[in-house]
């Protein structure tokens, strides 16, 4: 008897209802959609320095629609680092993932969209903004592992707000 796998490699056991219909999430492709790697002060900013800069990290997550099943989930990662207010350097990627997400309850998609398939991406992109920075002459830039779901809160939380604001009972 053969069975079904998941994106994640693992095998999937039917649902309860013995039908096969177990939730699946594929990673269909990955890609760079936007790399800009700056370095405004080179060579003088590759020299010595007395303190390290100061280096400020943004990132943002974006899902849209392809399909039924198939999402793409886009992951913006800005790194700025400053010595005063000189720019030392200025990374900007942008990577997104298509995934296909098949047999989840509508009620658990956000959460898979914005903070599953973004956590199976971050990898990746923290990879390519350290090889950039490399490459630019600096130390690599590492970023520390992201907490997606505190982020998801977060966001979903600034909506209701908004929300709140824009539509206030009366």
């Amino acid at each position: 008897m053969a069975k079904e796998t998941t994106g994640v490699g693992a095998a999937a056991p039917a649902d309860a209802k013995g039908n096969g219909a177990a939730p699946a999430l594929n990673i269909l492709a990955q890609y760079v959609k936007d790399l800009s790697f700056e370095n405004p002060g080179a060579p003088k900013s590759l020299g010595p320095r007395d303190k390290a800069p100061e280096i400020n990290i943004n990132v943002n997550v974006n899902a849209n629609p392809l399909g039924e099943t198939e999402f793409d989930v886009v992951l913006t990662l800005n790194a700025v680092a400053k010595n005063g207010e000189t720019v030392v350097f200025n990374v900007e990627l942008v990577y997104g993932g298509v995934f296909r997400v098949a047999n989840f309850p509508q009620e658990h998609m956000l959460p898979l969209l914005f903070i599953e398939c973004p956590r199976l991406l971050f990898p990746f992109a923290r990879q390519i903004v350290a090889d950039a920075t490399r490459n630019g002459g600096f130390p690599p830039l590492l970023i520390d592992p992201i907490d997606f779901a505190q982020m998801f809160q977060q966001r979903m939380a600034e909506e209701k707000t908004k929300a709140q604001v824009d539509n206030p009972v009366n």
